[in-house]
């Protein structure tokens, strides 16, 4: 067998084991370098099987220029019906020590942040996330959020 037909059959296997079976919905949007606090991360939803069970996550990506031990969000999910819900949640982002939490090699880390679990829909959903960063012991928020650069939103299939 030569070597070129090695790696394809090594690719396909790879391919074959790394699938995501409980990924519903995964999506990524880009806030620049920096996240406004006025601007807001919207997902459309596709609209899902009523009978089941889904688990909700934020995915973040950020880097080396987050300077903050945590993170506030104001995440909104908005119903077919018009009624929206409002959360304000705080995640922790770095080690005592400053490193980033999160999965990553270099400077870039992903973090998946759970948000909810056991949910069930019924019809098409919007979530608007919004970052509430403050610095301690000032109200107004921090305009522009340094090191954060992309916000996503996932769906698992509950087990």
């Amino acid at each position: 067998m030569s070597l070129k037909n090695s790696a394809l059959i090594l690719l396909v296997i790879l391919l074959f084991f790394s699938c995501d079976k409980k990924r519903v919905f995964d999506e990524y949007k880009s806030v620049g370098s920096a996240w406004h606090k006025d601007s807001i991360v919207t997902f459309d939803l596709p609209e899902l099987d009523s009978t089941k069970r889904y688990n909700l996550f934020i995915n973040l990506r950020d880097n080396n220029n987050y300077k903050y031990n945590n993170l506030f969000l104001i995440v909104a999910v908005e119903s077919p019906n018009g009624f929206t819900k409002v959360d304000t949640l705080e995640y922790q982002m770095a080690n005592p020590d400053g490193s980033l939490l999160g999965d990553g090699f270099s400077d870039i880390k992903e973090s998946k942040l759970i948000y909810k679990e056991n949910e069930k829909f019924k019809g098409k959903y919007k979530v608007h996330i919004k970052q509430a960063v403050r610095e301690t012991g000032k109200v107004p928020g921090v305009i522009f959020l340094d090191g954060i650069t992309e916000v996503g939103f996932r769906i698992e299939k509950k087990d």
